[in-house]
């Protein structure tokens, strides 16, 4: 059996979109992989952009709000 023919028969994990949970393909052909569609991926996008996701943790920046890092 040749390397092309194990791709094609090897199983496809299939991953829940973060925004909607819709089940997604984790394949070169899932565009928006791990999102169902740029719908969902943009929805995502703009809950970093607005602060509603964030990593927990201390702030990179000190409280002058320069975005300086050194200034600290």
């Amino acid at each position: 059996m040749s390397g092309a023919d194990a791709e094609n028969r090897a199983p496809t994990h299939i991953v829940s979109c973060p925004t909607c949970r819709r089940s997604v393909p984790w394949k070169p052909e899932s565009r928006y992989r791990p999102f169902c569609s740029k719908r969902c991926q943009l929805i995502d996008l703009g809950a970093w952009a607005d602060g509603s996701h964030a990593i927990p943790g201390d702030p990179q920046w000190g409280d002058d709000g320069d975005g300086d890092p050194e200034a600290s």
